[in-house]
């Protein structure tokens, strides 16, 4: 019998107990240093035990700070004591990210109300969104109790479909006669009200909550938290832990960011046939994971955008910094032109420095000039282990011509 290439992979010493504690998607039993959200939203959900309506509420904070995790962990227990009480409760998660259109939204959420014998799904596209309404008002009605509906990444929602389904939703106790409904709305972007109706807007945010970052102390004992269950003991070398946290720390104290350091430098180690886990396998996978984020970014940008982001790299290799979008959109008329492309207006080119700053690709901070009034100071801010010019080539080969020609000194706007 052959030998299989997995044979000597399967018999390989691991450092992992449980990887999947190491996860995002994992629901741990505890949650350190959220004692004082965990009590904010319990203190308004124990609303839906007594039979009562609790207060909508928007969740505030950037990705990573345990938004999710405490609503989930809340929403657990939450259906476990109603449970024991005799008290119908049903939380339903929604990832607007995913699940991003008022159509898809109020479908899932009918459809996650079917017991498993039953078959009427709502059909994934077919009916009018009034119809799928009415239907998910029938089925909350027809099976009682309160509802606890968490759209997580509202925000995401919100730009792309608009308000509609936020109206429709906090009305909903005007529609149910014998259930209750409450809606937990999840952000990352704190200002993301002001794009609402006014109506639904105090509808909506009758309590915040703002999770703030984590800090590197507390994001140590996260992952502390975390490895007991999910890495061997004694595999982790010192330094290790304060590293990853250090370095997540640096991303806006996210979480997400610090177990997903920890949990592939393990797998680095592992790789190497390491005993232990140590700081030089932090320092690749961080390379790694920054690798694996920007570079399926950059090779996606739409042309135009791929354009804009070589004249600033085209500036910085000129030897300038802190420039301004004139200079930018000197060097990408000229960029245009050699590659024969359209080239768009100083405000579209604007518009467009301003998303590859949110993709992270660039700084573009806005500063005052006293009485000249304000303007941008833009930098690339791709990791050093990445070629960015080599990524856009490999995905657009007319990039070449881009990078190899020469160009005109810039001209200030």
């Amino acid at each position: 019998m052959s030998r299989n290439i997995f044979d000597g992979i399967l018999t390989q010493h691991t450092l992992f107990v449980q990887k999947e504690t190491l996860r995002h998607t994992h629901q741990p039993a505890k949650l350190p240093h959220r004692d004082n959200e965990v009590s904010e939203l319990s203190f308004n959900l124990v609303e839906a035990l007594k039979g009562h309506i609790p207060s909508n509420m928007i969740l505030y904070g950037v990705t990573g700070a345990g938004k999710t995790a405490v609503t989930r962990y809340v929403c657990d227990q939450l259906e476990t004591k109603g449970e024991q009480i005799g008290r119908l409760v049903n939380p339903v998660l929604v990832n607007c990210r995913q699940i991003d259109t008022q159509y898809r939204v109020l479908s899932h959420i009918g459809n996650a109300l079917l017991e498993a014998h039953e078959q009427a799904d709502i059909p994934f596209t077919g009916w009018p969104t009034d119809r799928v309404f009415s239907e998910l008002v029938k089925r909350m009605d027809s099976r009682g109790g309160v509802y606890v509906i968490v759209l997580d990444e509202i925000d995401h929602l919100v730009k792309k479909a608009g308000d509609d389904l936020l109206y429709n939703l906090t009305n909903l106790n005007a529609e149910l006669k014998n259930a209750r409904a409450c809606v937990i709305g999840i952000s990352n972007d704190l200002k993301f009200t002001d794009f609402l109706d006014p109506r639904v807007r105090s509808r909506l945010g009758q309590q915040d909550i703002v999770f703030n970052p984590y800090n590197a102390e507390q994001l140590q004992d996260i992952l502390r938290e975390r490895s007991k269950e999910g890495i061997a003991k004694g595999a982790i070398s010192a330094g290790v832990i304060e590293l990853c946290a250090a370095l997540a720390a640096q991303e806006h104290g996210d979480a997400r960011c610090a177990l997903d350091l920890l949990r592939v430098s393990t797998e680095k180690a592992e790789q190497e046939g390491s005993q232990t886990v140590e700081q030089q396998h932090v320092r690749i996978a961080q390379a790694q994971i920054e690798s694996d984020q920007v570079t399926p970014v950059i090779t996606t940008l739409p042309t135009q955008q791929k354009l804009v982001l070589s004249a600033v790299l085209l500036n910085e290799k000129n030897g300038l910094k802190n420039f301004q979008t004139g200079e930018v959109y000197n060097i990408y008329k000229q960029a245009c032109n050699i590659v024969q492309q359209q080239f768009l207006t100083a405000r579209r080119v604007s518009g467009i420095i301003s998303n590859l700053d949110m993709l992270g690709l660039i700084t573009a901070k806005t500063v005052s000039r006293g009485r000249y009034g304000r303007s941008k100071e833009i930098n690339s801010c791709i990791p050093t282990n990445l070629d960015p010019v080599e990524i856009m080539i490999k995905a657009e080969p007319m990039f070449s011509e881009v990078f190899t020609n020469k160009y005109r000194v810039q001209n200030k706007l």
